[in-house]
């Protein structure tokens, strides 16, 4: 474990700097007994893709698939173009 010393400014802020890289919000939590103050690192996601980490089953199979395509363990899977459409004002 990394120790650092950081001296707060003249409002109580501190700079943790590049250990924060990546990191877009912490949790913070002040043990009153011992007077620490714990960081929990948190990244946040998408909303648009929150569903798929509160859905179990479709996360297991986005993980099962990552791990058949590291494994080699791939197919064709054929031509799309059935679904074009021709319709110039379809999104």
């Amino acid at each position: 474990m990394k120790e650092f010393v950081v001296r707060p400014d003249t409002k109580g802020r501190i700079c943790i700097g590049k250990i924060a890289h990546g990191i877009s919000s912490f949790k913070a939590s002040f043990d009153e007994e011992s007077h620490r103050i714990i960081l929990e690192p948190y990244t946040e996601i998408p909303y648009r893709e929150r569903w798929l980490f509160s859905n179990k089953e479709a996360m297991r199979s986005v993980l099962e698939g990552m791990q058949d395509s590291l494994e080699g363990h791939v197919k064709e899977a054929g031509s799309f173009s059935e679904y074009i459409t021709k319709d110039k004002d379809a999104v």
